[in-house]
């Protein structure tokens, strides 16, 4: 796999079109790192560390959804292995109009737009969230 952080909000994507309550991701630290800024957010219920069934470990996530509608509308990765994208406070995305959030791994670690903004630190912005 090249690139875990795009197959996790994947499987998060689709688990939330399909209704499905949790999803199943391998663990790391970075995708769990991903998912306490989702869960600080209100986009996700949370995360759980599991064993999966081939006995590695795995993070299960609890999805959320308000009046039969997934809190996520729209999940975007923007820096790809591929193609890194770092940003400066100053450059960092401002998702929706301040309704979406962007997730940035910044030298403080990986927090949203705002807390980047907040704490003065610019880095790679992982992914986009509405």
């Amino acid at each position: 796999m090249n690139d875990p952080i795009a197959d996790m909000l994947t499987r998060i994507r689709n688990s939330s079109m399909r209704g499905k309550s949790t999803v199943m991701t391998p663990a790391s630290k970075l995708r769990a790192w991903v998912l306490d800024v989702l869960a600080d957010e209100g986009y996700i219920r949370g995360y759980e560390k599991v064993t999966g069934a081939d006995g590695h470990p795995a993070l299960e996530i609890s999805l959320k959804y308000y009046e039969g509608e997934p809190v996520i509308r729209e999940l975007k990765r923007v820096s790809k292995p591929g193609r890194r994208v770092y940003m400066g406070v100053h450059d960092i995305p401002v998702v929706r109009q301040g309704l979406g959030v962007s997730i940035v791994s910044t030298p403080k670690g990986v927090m949203s737009d705002q807390n980047a903004r907040h704490a003065n630190v610019g880095g790679e912005v992982l992914c986009t969230v509405f």
